[in-house]
């Protein structure tokens, strides 16, 4: 009876390490650069995309805050885990290089929102931000036609998002007697975000135009704002689709924002690293740059923006 019993726990066990359970499915994983509510479309672009991929397990990660060292690591214990393949939004990409190629050198690595182009990730799935940022100053000069010095507020000033949005944006306005006079970074502290522009209301009475590059800046800019009694009274170009961002859109407060399609970057990605695991690599252009356009969003077209966003994340 026992040798039975040993038989069928032998037959057992070798059905377990079979080809059925030699490995769980295939996992990929989408990296953002801090806990803002602009990853939310992503997110559920990432869950549509695993309605479609069922034969994938897809993660969606928040570093525990925005900076890359934290970043890096929870690239480090992901592929530790077994993770097939990454794709993320870097805090700091031009300090990030070696570590995103000791990642590229063990699993597919892609980026999106902020690319970095020295490493060895395989392609960029997102904004062309120098365009956003051209678009960005067009809002600015339709609504200045007389002029402005403008102040921008962003998060990380090193990243090439923010960099390449502002030199878009200072690119538009060239010539049309506006000036972008300085640009304060925050480092995705929200508290630090509302306080700067606090400090520019306070001791910069000339600025007459404000500028945010990063998601939360419009809000934070609003906010300061309402306090001071001045909403209304400087006009406001703003990144994104945050609800505050569209309210004050549609209550003629914010003259207009330029609005990314994450939404995309979560449901293409995974797509695009699935098939790349697969074998097929037509998904990735020559050039690795997959680009995602930008829209304006003004009073006329507010609305029909925010109904398709409700659709998308369900209300």
């Amino acid at each position: 009876m026992k040798s039975k019993i040993a038989i069928s726990l032998l037959s057992l066990a070798g059905l377990l390490s079979g080809p059925a359970f030699a490995q769980d499915k295939p996992q990929l994983a989408f990296v953002v650069n801090a806990a803002s509510d602009f990853w939310k479309l992503a997110e559920a672009g990432v869950k549509k995309a695993q309605d479609e991929l069922p034969g994938y397990d897809l993660q969606f990660r928040y570093p525990v805050q925005g900076t890359a060292a934290l970043q890096n690591a929870l690239m480090d214990d992901l592929v530790a885990a077994g993770t097939d393949a990454i794709m993320i939004s870097s805090a700091d990409p031009k300090n990030s290089i070696d570590a995103f190629n000791r990642i590229a050198a063990q699993v597919p690595l892609f980026t999106t929102d902020s690319d970095a182009p020295a490493s060895n990730r395989i392609a960029y799935l997102g904004s062309s931000n120098t365009a956003a940022g051209v678009q960005a100053g067009e809002i600015a000069v339709k609504a200045l036609p007389d002029g402005a010095k403008c102040m921008g507020f962003v998060g990380f000033l090193g990243a090439d998002n923010a960099v390449e949005r502002i030199a878009g944006f200072r690119q538009a306005v060239e010539g049309k007697g506006i000036e972008l006079v300085d640009v304060r970074g925050d480092d995705v502290d929200f508290g630090r975000a509302r306080s700067n522009v606090d400090d520019v209301l306070a001791a910069n009475p000339e600025i007459n135009c404000m500028v945010g590059f990063y998601s939360y800046n419009p809000p934070k800019i609003y906010e300061a704002l309402q306090a001071a009694g001045k909403l209304g009274q400087i006009t406001v170009i703003a990144f994104d689709e945050d609800p505050i961002t569209l309210g004050a859109v549609r209550e003629g407060n914010f003259a207009g924002t330029v609005v990314q399609d994450p939404y995309q970057w979560g449901y293409q990605g995974m797509h695009l690293m699935a098939k790349y695991l697969e074998g097929d690599k037509s998904g990735v252009p020559a050039d690795g740059l997959i680009i995602v356009p930008t829209k304006v969003i003004d009073k006329d077209n507010v609305d029909a923006f925010e109904a398709e966003l409700k659709a998308r994340i369900g209300g």
